[in-house]
């Protein structure tokens, strides 16, 4: 039987290759897409919900699926105040989970960062842990949050400070081993196949970190 996927962050850097791999993927009947705005040139498979996703209760009679796919973030300098910056980073994915639970989505992966820890004193850190950590609360089946490193891929905007600490990790890269090797650069195309090759497997993981993300990639099912 073919699936639905949902997927929060289409147009970022990592949900827009878990929609071109979709897209791809018999498995799947139809893409729900949920954002501010709509993604032209897309065939008949998506359907697209647009609106206010920091009202995301909203959407509740259309967020039906198997699995949903949570891509969501921002940044200090597109969102200076911290407000508005946890509600996206935070909000957004903690009411994907309630809505989840909800409506008896079984699977639900989203995309965190490394040193995600609810009781940091780094904002940053600290937002991501209180999202992980409520996350879980909802005890959906199969629920597998991602902590990737700095992530690579060809952004449509610059972000100068990541494009600085890539430089940098690939610099330092050949001293990422042990238990440095979590600090290694994470390509988003390792992102988007680690979400959706597990969303696809019999797999109770639910914190996969920065180093394990390649591998689960590469092994496609």
């Amino acid at each position: 039987m073919k699936k639905t996927a949902i997927i929060l962050g289409a147009s970022g850097l990592t949900g827009s290759i878990v929609l071109e791999k979709l897209l791809n993927d018999e498995r799947y009947e139809t893409i729900k897409l949920f954002s501010r705005s709509t993604i032209e040139n897309l065939p008949s498979k998506v359907i697209q919900f647009t609106g206010n996703l920091l009202e995301l209760k909203s959407f509740k009679p259309d967020f039906t699926a198997d699995e949903v796919y949570c891509c969501i973030g921002t940044t200090a300098k597109k969102t200076p105040d911290k407000t508005v910056y946890k509600a996206i980073d935070y909000g957004i994915p903690v009411a994907a989970a309630k809505l989840s639970k909800e409506n008896n989505i079984e699977t639900y992966c989203v995309v965190s960062a490394i040193g995600a820890n609810a009781n940091s004193s780094i904002f940053y850190n600290k937002i991501k842990g209180e999202m992980e950590r409520d996350v879980l609360s909802e005890k959906i089946e199969n629920t597998y949050i991602l902590q990737p490193s700095i992530i690579e891929g060809k952004r449509k905007e610059q972000r100068l400070g990541e494009k600085i600490g890539l430089v940098i990790l690939i610099i330092l890269q050949p001293l990422f081993f042990g238990k440095l090797k979590k600090y290694s650069i994470t390509e988003a195309e390792h992102i988007a196949q680690a979400m959706i090759n597990l969303a696809n497997s019999t797999s109770k993981t639910q914190i996969i970190t920065s180093e394990k993300i390649k591998q689960i990639a590469i092994n496609k099912n």
